[in-house]
């Protein structure tokens, strides 16, 4: 199939054209405080325990929903509320990466540990509000190429800021490399002054009191609202569980080497990329119920591979194709269900309604482990994964109750024209 025979020309504007390099940015600090921190801990000969400590500075990407009503009812004396907070929360990233590099791991542990949870808390900020600027600047149709564009480069971002990091490390030192991811996003505050202003724009809750309390009103005074959180909850639950044991299924039960599935699973991140842009594309043409059900049907059969697999046992043909297919419809259907949280946020309270809803997706992905483990030790490998296509059955159901409300389109019962415009400086 040819994916540029499908390209609408009207995806060729600028609110995509930013997509990317905000998407980047997006993902650079993560990894910085994640995987490449404990390369750097462990360089310096920092003990196992301490490690495991720094782990939890990743708890603010858990948490962000707590401070989102604060980005949604205050508003920067400058660029408006969500490209004023892109730049202030950026800019102080910039300076929590410097920090870091500035601090000795093997000296000042505590020091650093503080550092890198401050970069986490400003970096689920910066989350929060790309977010709710993504969602606010992206036309219905513009939003599954556009969160295609996104996840693209978000993951490229943690490739840079990972394996890249580790490259240059050996290079230049630790700090060093610190200070020049420090740069890159320092570099990126061009992107921000480039940006165009969201089309919807909507007057700021006028209190933090309301800020917290109306974004949960306005959803369930909706019709279907339990329904779009069955959705939210259910559509990428068979991925979860699937994903939650695979490295252990493939090297501890098939006898990979770590080599063997690293390499495989570098490929698996291509894949991703292109499904998610593929899927962008499609959905510009049939829209996004019909993608949210072609893409999860996809996705469900998808585990059927490493059923497959099981059966077979260690085949390198039969691996590649497993992941590879995992993970294409895997980025198609994160792109149709980004395009389906954003659809569901009113432009008051983008930023709260955001950060709640895709909280509630990631409870699969953080409690999915402890159950797979126990359904794998009673029914076995094959059967566990014909279990995760059956668990993602509900979501695709989900999606069919509720979908006259989705291709209504924005939610809200205020029309974005009777929504007074917001006074730069408000407060």
């Amino acid at each position: 199939m040819n994916l540029f025979a499908l390209f609408p020309k009207a995806l060729l504007n600028r609110r995509l054209a930013v997509m990317f390099p905000l998407g980047f940015l997006s993902g650079l600090p993560l990894a910085l405080t994640a995987g490449t921190l404990q390369a750097w801990l462990t360089v310096e000969g920092v003990d196992l325990k301490t490690i495991g400590i720094f782990t939890l500075v990743g708890l603010p990407y858990t948490l962000k929903f707590l401070w989102a009503p604060v980005i949604d009812r205050l508003v920067p004396p400058w660029l408006g509320r969500r490209r004023g907070w892109m730049l202030v929360t950026q800019l102080c990233v910039t300076l929590g990466l410097v920090l870091m590099a500035s601090t000795s791991p093997r000296h000042q542990p505590e020091l650093l540990a503080a550092f890198a949870l401050l970069v986490a808390f400003l970096s689920a900020s910066l989350d929060i509000v790309f977010d709710a600027y993504r969602t606010d600047t992206l036309e219905a149709q513009e939003r599954g190429f556009g969160a295609a564009i996104w996840v693209n480069g978000y993951r490229i971002a943690l490739l840079v800021a990972g394996a890249g990091a580790l490259v240059v490390a050996d290079v230049v030192g630790w700090q060093m490399t610190y200070l020049l991811l420090a740069a890159i996003m320092l570099a990126g505050t061009i992107t921000i002054f480039m940006s165009p202003e969201p089309g919807r724009i909507a007057a700021a809750p006028r209190t933090i009191a309301e800020a917290v309390g109306a974004p949960l009103k306005e959803f369930f005074s909706r019709p279907h609202a339990l329904g779009f959180l069955g959705v939210i909850v259910l559509y990428k639950l068979g991925d979860a569980f699937a994903s939650a044991l695979q490295t252990a299924f493939l090297i501890g039960e098939l006898g990979f080497s770590s080599g063997e599935v690293g390499y495989v699973k570098g490929l698996g991140i291509l894949a991703t990329l292109l499904g998610a842009l593929g899927g962008g594309l499609l959905m510009a043409r049939v829209g996004l119920v019909q993608s949210l059900l072609t893409f999860g049907v996809l996705q469900a059969i998808s585990n059927l591979g490493f059923v497959l697999l099981a059966w077979a046992g260690k085949s390198s043909a039969l691996l590649v194709m497993a992941v590879l297919i995992e993970n294409v419809t895997g980025g198609m259907g994160t792109a149709a269900f980004v395009a389906l949280v954003m659809s569901l946020c009113d432009p008051r309270y983008t930023a709260t309604q955001f950060a709640l809803l895709s909280s509630l997706e990631a409870l699969g992905r953080v409690f999915a482990g402890r159950p797979s483990a126990d359904l794998v030790a009673i029914v076995g490998w094959a059967q566990f994964f014909l279990l995760t296509f059956l668990v993602a059955l509900p979501g695709l159901w989900a999606v069919w109750r509720v979908r006259e409300r989705i291709s209504l389109g924005q939610p809200s019962s205020v029309a974005l024209s009777d929504l007074p415009a917001q006074p730069a400086g408000t407060r």
